[in-house]
């Protein structure tokens, strides 16, 4: 076990106070036995006894929010991180000085770690076994499961790299305990043990029609794919996923459902979206958003003098359901905004979206308003799901302290 002290200094590196949530003039030395490394302001010595595990008791006293974020490729997962991380603020980027290639993000509250890293098969022995990166035996859900604890109990870990452009496993980088992990990807409910870890999930369930119909618009026009080799793409990720990917659905905490729009007869282009955002009742720090009344069922046109809806028009539904035999609310947005600042009208209108003023919905929606999604429910949901999951770790926190959550807020 490392023996870690924090001395006082003025000169503290600048990444290390962003990581790992120092006092501005703290520095943390971790130190195991023989070797020392050095890396943003932390010193590590490897230990053989317990290789890639670290404690580091001012970084993290087990206070770590550990959220989960299910979905399959290409169905927005990164979009809805970057949303989640400004409601944060800072901008989340790679490590500095460390690989280039690493999937992980790091923002002044949050690191977002991509569950690619757990591959234990690297892409040539992935198709010697013949199996896919969606199918378990290709990931140390174990290795996974043993990180995530311990950065969630306050311990830095040593995580594996999985290189997207090699498809090789790189050497591993140091994480810090964070205010807040997302541990974003294929599998983040998939294992009990993990799915136990986390304080709030959250699945993007994007619909078969919709799906091929973005795959088609990114991989034909920006790729230069054809329209058989896309077909064929989908088809052969479709058992895996089924078996292994969807399922997670039913243990998350709120589900975002992208379907096709029902305000345009047979439409299969995926330029209009329905979107559902699916929330779970009784949980502890959250509360479900409500349109107007809550528990009532609603059908609302907003469409009029106060919100400019061309074309087809834009449609909400909220009111109470089943999902997976949990009882939840579902609020629905089917159409897209012409005027996103008008979107303030629509966010007058709902109810427990934890914003800290009122229009901060919409401000946070134009501040990205070139983000995919950001004239149509995805945009929306992700955003509110964002202010949510802000206001669980403010709660917890102030919980733990004993602080009024007012205060917590200020």
């Amino acid at each position: 076990m490392a023996v870690c002290t924090v001395h006082t200094t003025q000169l503290l590196n600048p990444t290390c106070s962003s990581i790992a949530s120092f006092h501005k003039k703290q520095v943390l030395f971790c130190t195991y036995g023989s070797r020392a490394t050095k890396r943003g302001g932390v010193i590590i010595q490897s230990h053989p006894s317990s290789p890639g595990v670290v404690i580091c008791s001012a970084a993290g006293r087990g206070d770590t929010l550990v959220i989960g974020l299910a979905a399959d490729s290409g169905c927005g997962k990164s979009t809805f991180m970057r949303r989640l991380t400004s409601v944060f603020g800072g901008a989340a980027e790679p490590p500095k000085g460390g690989n280039p290639d690493s999937n992980t993000l790091i923002s002044d509250t949050t690191t977002v770690i991509c569950l690619d890293d757990y591959h234990a098969l690297d892409r040539t022995g992935r198709k010697g076994k013949g199996v896919s990166a969606l199918d378990p035996r290709a990931n140390d859900f174990d290795l996974m499961y043993e990180q995530v604890k311990a950065l969630k109990e306050g311990k830095a870990v040593e995580k594996p790299i999985y290189n997207h452009v090699t498809g090789l496993l790189d050497p591993p980088e140091l994480i810090v305990p964070p205010k807040i992990l997302v541990i974003e990807g294929l599998h983040p409910m998939f294992d009990q043990r993990v799915r136990e870890l986390l304080d709030f999930s959250i699945y993007l369930d994007i619909s078969s029609e919709v799906k091929f119909a973005w795959k088609i618009q990114r991989d034909m026009a920006e790729r230069g794919h054809s329209l058989e080799s896309i077909k064929a793409s989908i088809e052969a990720r479709k058992p895996d996923f089924d078996a292994y990917i969807d399922p997670q659905k039913q243990y998350a905490d709120a589900v975002i459902e992208v379907l096709p729009t029902q305000l345009i007869p047979d439409d299969n282009e995926g330029k209009v979206l329905r979107v559902r955002l699916i929330m779970k009742e009784g949980l502890k720090y959250f509360k479900p958003v409500y349109l107007f009344d809550e528990g009532s069922t609603i059908s609302w046109i907003p469409c009029g003098r106060k919100l400019t809806c061309s074309y087809p028009g834009i449609k909400f539904f909220y009111g109470p359901d089943t999902y997976f035999g949990h009882e939840v609310f579902v609020l629905e947005m089917d159409g897209q905004f012409d005027r996103l600042a008008e979107l303030i009208y629509v966010e007058s209108h709902l109810s427990n979206i934890s914003t800290k003023f009122y229009g901060e919905v919409t401000q946070q929606m134009l501040k990205h308003s070139d983000f995919p999604g950001s004239n149509n429910g995805t945009g929306l949901f992700q955003t509110i799901i964002g202010l949510k999951i802000r206001d669980l770790w403010e709660q917890i926190v102030a919980t733990k302290t004993g602080a009024p959550l007012e205060a917590a807020k200020a």
